[in-house]
């Protein structure tokens, strides 16, 4: 007897991926709203702003926090997406092979779109 294959994740699997992906967007958005925070308090505090060409530093660390807080967004929107993907229930497939990631590197990357084999065949 041949056990047919399971092309999606049952709703209690559903749950427990949805509990994970919420309290890591909860992080995520707590993250970037740090980021923001310091990102304003430097361009509203004089030492913030960009003195001349001899102060880079403070470019820098600006241009720094900017892309700190850049990439917590794409991971807030990820997060997100993923979120939409469990309530249409087609969260966890593959999109280059259409079978399922595993649940173990779902719960490491749960926003993942790819599979280990497909993440590595790129």
């Amino acid at each position: 007897m041949q056990s047919k294959e399971q092309t999606r994740y049952s709703d209690e699997e559903l749950k427990e991926f949805h509990a994970i992906i919420t309290e890591k967007l909860a992080a995520a958005q707590e993250q970037l709203n740090f980021h923001l925070q310091q990102l304003a308090e430097r361009a509203s505090n004089e030492d913030g702003k960009v003195r001349g060409l001899d102060d880079g530093t403070t470019s820098m660390a600006n241009e720094d926090m900017h892309n700190l807080a850049n990439r917590q967004r794409k991971l807030v929107q990820h997060l997100e997406n993923a979120l939409l993907r469990i309530d249409n229930k087609v969260y966890g497939i593959c999109r280059v092979s259409g079978k399922l990631i595993s649940k173990e590197r779902l719960r490491i990357v749960p926003h993942t779109t790819l599979s280990i084999h497909a993440k590595q065949n790129r």
